[in-house]
């Protein structure tokens, strides 16, 4: 009988133990994670803010402007954003710059442009 009330405190010793590394994964994985706000109009695209850890990076973009636009940044890009919609785009950045745009055409032309920094 001692044996089992053992066996049953250490298997729930290690249930116990297993739940608590996976929360201070869990907790570790999203201190890493950035959101940056991204707002496009004619002909801008102004982004907040305009740098970040290397690591995973949401671009939360909003178009403000009457056109339709896109934002590509990494070799990913978003598909075309209605006038008043919402679109979000998740990319793993090294660190290093990287150039950002709207692919309309002549809408980078026209300063739909940027850098961004992952450090």
């Amino acid at each position: 009988m001692a044996v089992r009330r053992f066996s049953v405190a250490l298997a729930a010793a290690t249930v116990l133990i297993g739940a608590g590394a996976s929360s201070v994964l869990a907790s570790a994985s999203h201190s890493t994670a950035t959101t940056v706000k991204v707002t496009e109009s004619e002909f801008k695209i102004v982004l907040s803010p305009t740098s970040a850890k290397a690591g995973s990076v949401t671009f939360a973009i909003t178009n403000k402007g009457k056109l339709q636009h896109d934002f590509k940044i990494a070799g990913k890009k978003t598909a075309l954003i209605s006038p008043g919609k919402t679109a979000k785009l998740t990319v793993t950045l090294k660190k290093g710059s990287y150039p950002y745009l709207c692919t309309v055409a002549g809408h980078a032309a026209a300063g739909m442009k940027g850098t961004f920094k992952a450090s």
